[in-house]
């Protein structure tokens, strides 16, 4: 008879270890389905490069002082949108970009007609946090006239490697 009783025993024993074992496992996949979902709700929202606009622009500097800090990765533009020259060559009297201490990576950009985006009439050095670009000549002179241009920025890391970019309409206009 105490074969019997030990056989029952080492059922229950059996039976509670593999009970143990089901309950450990699905505390393990809750804990794993929380943490997958506080690292959703952290992650910012997918971002799409914006054409900046005069249309825009007070909705887009409305949204960008409503943020705390940039983001790694994203970028606050500090400039103007009209760029005047008295020549197709001559260094412009008023176009300047900022990278301001706000921002978290060196940018550079590349100017572009907006009609032509393969080749840029102005590609700048790049910009480190804090600094500002001035003195901005066309490497492509343009005849005398109003273009309709496309900035794009590049933010880069350290290594110069381009982490995300950002394009924002400029108007060039040419006196002559």
């Amino acid at each position: 008879m105490s074969t019997a009783n030990e056989n029952q025993g080492e059922k229950k024993g059996g039976k509670k270890t593999v009970g143990i074992i089901i309950l450990v496992l699905v505390i393990l996949a809750l804990i794993g389905v929380i943490i997958y979902l506080l690292q959703q709700s952290r992650e910012p929202e997918e971002r799409r490069n914006e054409v900046i606009t005069p249309d825009n622009v007070e909705q887009i500097i409305g949204q960008m002082d409503e943020a705390e800090f940039v983001e790694p990765g994203y970028y606050t533009v500090t400039m103007n949108y009209d760029w005047y020259f008295a020549a197709g060559d001559a260094v412009s009297s008023d176009a300047y970009v900022e990278n301001t201490v706000g921002n978290t990576n060196p940018v550079y950009f590349d100017l572009f007609l907006a009609s032509d985006e393969e080749n840029a009439i102005y590609k700048s050095p790049v910009i480190p946090v804090g600094s500002r670009l001035e003195d901005i000549a066309l490497e492509t002179p343009l005849d005398a006239g109003t273009y309709d241009c496309v900035a794009v920025y590049h933010l880069v890391d350290e290594d110069q490697n381009t982490i995300s970019t950002l394009r924002v309409t400029v108007t060039v206009t040419v006196e002559g």
